[in-house]
């Protein structure tokens, strides 16, 4: 069992990237399926489905020898220190490149989506 199981997420696709494979499984929960669906409405990843027994998702990778970019992915709140944000704070991820990604309470969004609807909260990760 893990302790920070958003960082796992994050290390499971950082590493399967690395290792330039075409899929890595990761443990199920509600919180990570809102993060993959970002990610593939973000181009991060091309898709995730639920695996056969349910507790898993086979998330699949973008094929990096066609396209020779692997995204960097960067925890910031984690269980030990909590990372808090207002919406008027939120900036550009890398000058616009990257996305940030705040559990809210409107839902697991985007700091695009939390600037536009004004809210703030949890800053989860980075992507760029």
């Amino acid at each position: 069992m893990t302790h920070d199981p958003i960082a796992d997420l994050l290390t499971r696709i950082r590493n399967g990237y690395m290792a330039r494979l075409h899929e890595v499984a990761v443990p199920c929960s509600n919180m990570k399926a809102e993060i993959l669906r970002i990610f593939k409405k973000n181009g991060y990843i091309v898709d995730f489905i639920v695996s056969e027994d349910k507790r898993s998702f086979i998330v699949e990778l973008q094929d990096v020898r066609k396209s020779k970019y692997i995204p960097s992915f960067r925890r910031i709140s984690t269980p030990g220190q909590r990372i808090y944000i207002k919406s008027g704070d939120i900036r550009k991820s890398r000058n616009g490149v990257g996305i940030f990604i705040l559990s809210t309470p409107k839902g697991v969004i985007t700091g695009y989506e939390a600037h536009a609807l004004g809210v703030g909260g949890e800053l989860l990760c980075e992507i760029y």
